[in-house]
């Protein structure tokens, strides 16, 4: 038990965290916060990452086409949630090389990637108002296999969090928490 509490390790308070993304070789860093749960590494056990957030400015997301090994859920919706007050632009590829398809998403959707499909790039191309964007991963830590310029690698990223192993340093994604179960 942690502080007496037989459930406390079930319980992940988020943190706000700040996209970051280079335009014209200069680093920005996005004003508005965003949140993040990363898994397995947060809560022992878990099966499931997710964010949430608001894009306010055109950026690209992920360059890189990937997969997962589990099925993703993209969502894009207004700042208010209503649809009515949609003003933006994002460009989504789903597949690889002649597969490859390119979708606008010029209202709110959701888009289901399942398994093993390639996706990327993800470009909000055009912010009139603020987007909210909810990424969401069915595995214990975020990450797949990526076609980078030099071949496919496969890659895991938890953000700027601390190691639950060893309090104190940060998480390097080694997938050592990925093993750990609760335990009633």
């Amino acid at each position: 038990m942690v502080d007496g509490k037989k459930y406390e390790k079930l319980v992940f308070k988020f943190k706000p965290e700040y996209l970051k993304t280079t335009v014209d070789g200069t680093e920005i860093t996005d004003k508005t916060p965003q949140a993040y749960f990363r898994g397995a590494c947060q809560i022992p056990g878990s099966q499931f990452n997710i964010g949430y957030g608001l894009v306010t400015a055109p950026c690209l997301v992920d360059p890189f086409p990937h997969y997962h090994y589990a099925d993703e859920y993209l969502i894009f919706g207004s700042e208010t949630l209503n649809s009515k007050d949609w003003d933006a632009e994002v460009e989504l590829t789903i597949g690889l090389g002649e597969d490859a398809e390119t979708y606008v998403i010029d209202r709110p959707a959701t888009v289901r990637i399942p398994a093993g499909v390639w996706h990327c790039p993800l470009n909000f191309k055009r912010i009139g108002k603020p987007v909210f964007f909810q990424p969401g991963l069915l595995q214990g830590m975020f990450g797949g296999t990526y076609l980078l310029p030099d071949g496919e690698r496969e890659m895991y990223y938890n953000g700027q969090i601390e190691c639950v192993l060893e309090p104190g340093k940060q998480c390097n994604a080694c997938k050592k928490c990925l093993s750990i179960e609760w335990n009633k």
